[in-house]
């Protein structure tokens, strides 16, 4: 049973919630960018939240299915049809064999995140599914989609996904010819309006640079540069120099860390970052909103708010319960 790429879109890649503990040995973590959607769409078709998904990333693929199956879009807002007829996202939909997927343009977020019951039937590597595009492994070959592809899913997909759908039926429905049901998900990191407000600490190196440039860094509203990726996000605005960098050792690095080259333009490392970087640490992104920061398509807007560990832990909280509460009611949907 498989789904066949008739168009990839501008990035799409296989992604689960990567491979950690491994960059003590030089191999970064991967993953999904936005793993709070990712997560959202895994529960929604009955999967376990580690189960790999495919990555949109502002344009996305067209797929046809070989087998019945169920499916969830979550994360972004993408113009997304079912043979045509408008695929309302954040919910299980039952797809039927030789239907067509067709994602388009994000309309608003970035990323989004279409899962499968049962999930793709493709090796771990290193424990995880997720691609690292820079060394090419993990996910299909290692790669982004390319037309002609043909993504294995699991050998009960179709069985899985009437047995599900089936578990769904006091709150199913039928919209338009197409099968879903009559609640969905709340998107928890799509932004409301921009510029975003990004919580951020002090990093190791803040006192290399001077007050201005420190005060700078807090005032500025920073856009996302064009040469922005999976392993880091540039940010575009006033130059930031570091009075007293001199020659510094490289260190770790980690999700979050935001960089500042010799150029001065900052780089927030994002899921594919290096495990070590030499360039100056001016902060670290309260790891709460990274998700929300991945969602930020080029030319997106974004303003750094002060705050300390203690305000991280709190974020941090904050937004795990949310996304328990969210996951509770879907299992009460499942009949749990």
């Amino acid at each position: 049973m498989t789904i066949r790429v008739v168009k990839p879109g501008l990035l799409t890649t296989v992604q689960d919630l990567g491979r950690h503990g491994l960059q003590h040995l030089g191999i970064v973590p991967c993953g999904a960018m936005d793993p709070v959607a990712h997560a959202l769409a895994n529960a929604l078709v009955g999967n376990e939240l580690s189960e790999a998904t495919l990555e949109l990333t502002i344009i996305g693929p067209e797929l046809v299915f070989g087998r019945d199956a169920l499916v969830a879009l979550c994360g972004a807002e993408f113009g997304a049809t079912l043979d045509k007829r408008a695929l309302l996202r954040d919910r299980p939909v039952r797809v039927r064999k030789g239907a067509r997927l067709a994602c388009g343009r994000a309309q608003r977020g970035s990323r989004a995140y279409l899962a499968v019951a049962g999930g793709f039937a493709l090796e771990p590597v290193l424990g995880s599914r997720s691609t690292y595009l820079p060394a090419r492994f993990g996910g299909l070959e290692g790669r982004a989609l390319r037309a002609g592809d043909a993504l294995p899913l699991a050998p009960d997909a179709s069985e899985l996904a009437l047995a599900r759908y089936a578990r769904l039926s006091a709150g199913a429905t039928r919209r338009d010819g197409i099968d879903t049901v009559r609640w969905s998900a709340p998107p928890l990191t799509l932004p409301d309006h921009e510029p975003i407000v990004l919580h951020a600490m002090e990093g190791r190196h803040f006192g290399l640079f001077g007050a201005a440039a420190q005060r700078v860094f807090f005032d500025a509203v920073w856009r996302v540069a064009p040469e922005s990726n999976r392993m880091g996000f540039r940010l575009a605005g006033p130059a930031l120099a570091a009075d007293k960098a001199g020659e510094l050792l490289s260190g770790p690095t980690c999700l979050g860390t935001v960089q500042v080259p010799a150029n001065g333009a900052p780089i927030a490392l994002m899921a594919d970052h290096q495990t070590t970087g030499g360039y100056p640490k001016i902060a670290e992104i309260a790891t709460a909103d990274v998700p929300r920061l991945a969602q930020l398509a080029p030319g997106g807007r974004l303003h750094f708010a002060r705050c300390t560990l203690e305000d991280a832990l709190e974020l941090g909280r904050a937004a795990r319960a949310r996304l328990e509460s969210a996951l509770r009611a879907i299992s009460w949907g499942y009949g749990r």
